[in-house]
């Protein structure tokens, strides 16, 4: 026993506090104090672990005394003796303690905040809108409160089902965003585990394949003869939408880029409408330019105006 204790309690705290010279200095047992080349002291615990040494430090002998420094070393002595390699057990309880702590990191709360790192790519300012409405109106009911730990296929399927056979391209939407944010909730620390909202392996197997499902019928096209009676019909019509839909025909642009056309860019003066870059598909500032019958509407529209948008919508400050 005498042998035993000789090979530990090497130092004193006298010596420990006189210490100036770098290097390491040992208590034994493993135990070390570390002076670094500024003079900085900390102590360490030297072991092996798979024929490697490592190197675990256990505190700075500011906040760690040699009396404390001295039990965490036979901590991870006894660790030592049932195989425990005292490194990975405490990544091992620091992540539990991460996961504990993430208990009240909420999908909602994981909504938002993966909504505003993303949204600064977001060439599109619309997609944070279509982003935070679709998974409030569907998944925050189901999800929203729960923590992303929590989360399982059930849920998931839970969020889905009820939009799956009705709302197909919503559904995927939502599925996809769901995804999305587990993906960045796993690699931020909130939860472990396979994701659930996956498709492959996972939700592929409680819901039916999306090319299974029936097709939606869109209406069929108008026929080019057919159009001058349909603009003569359009025309008799003075409600907003009639007015957006001829302005569509008008000028050849997308639905959402009438609909979400503001005063500020249209030029009744130079007869040109231009659509800056970031409300494109293709991300570049495209000009129209207007014929006599888009600018009647707009001059029209312009006598009643209201509000930043050309087709203004029923609730203040949203276009129709």
């Amino acid at each position: 026993m005498q042998a035993v204790a000789t090979q530990v309690n090497k130092l004193t705290a006298l010596a420990v506090q006189r210490k100036k010279k770098p290097g390491l200095y040992n208590d034994g047992g493993g135990l070390y104090l570390q002076i670094s080349p500024n003079g900085t002291k900390s102590w360490i615990f030297r072991f092996k672990s798979n024929g490697r040494t490592r190197y675990m430090g256990l505190g700075s002998f500011i906040t760690v005394s040699l009396i404390d420094a001295r039990k965490a070393a036979l901590e991870c002595r006894k660790l030592k003796q049932q195989g425990v390699d005292p490194i990975d057990n405490r990544k091992g309880l620091r992540a539990e303690a991460k996961l504990s702590a993430a208990k009240a990191m909420t999908f909602d709360k994981c909504r938002d905040a993966y909504i505003d790192v993303q949204s600064h790519a977001w060439k599109n300012k619309k997609h944070h809108d279509q982003w935070t409405n679709s998974l409030t109106t569907h998944a925050s009911p189901v999800i929203g409160h729960l923590s992303v730990q929590d989360i399982n296929v059930e849920l998931v399927e839970k969020v889905l089902m009820p939009i799956w056979s009705t709302k197909t391209e919503t559904a995927k939407r939502v599925q996809g965003r769901i995804e999305s944010i587990l993906d960045w909730a796993k690699i931020k620390g909130y939860r472990k585990g396979e994701n659930p909202a996956r498709w492959k392996g996972h939700l592929d197997q409680v819901l039916p394949a999306p090319s299974k499902l029936q097709k939606v019928r869109h209406h069929s096209s108008l026929l080019y003869p057919e159009l001058p009676g349909f603009m003569i019909k359009l025309r008799e019509r003075s409600d907003i939408a009639a007015k957006a839909l001829e302005f569509v025909i008008l000028t050849a642009a997308r639905t959402n880029e009438v609909l979400g056309a503001t005063w500020d860019e249209i030029e009744l003066d130079r007869r040109v409408w231009t659509l800056p870059a970031e409300r494109m598909k293709v991300p570049r500032e495209h000009r129209v330019p207007l014929s006599e019958p888009a600018i009647a509407i707009l001059t029209h529209l312009q006598a009643l105006k209201f509000g930043e948008f050309v087709f203004p919508g029923a609730r203040e400050g949203k276009p129709h």
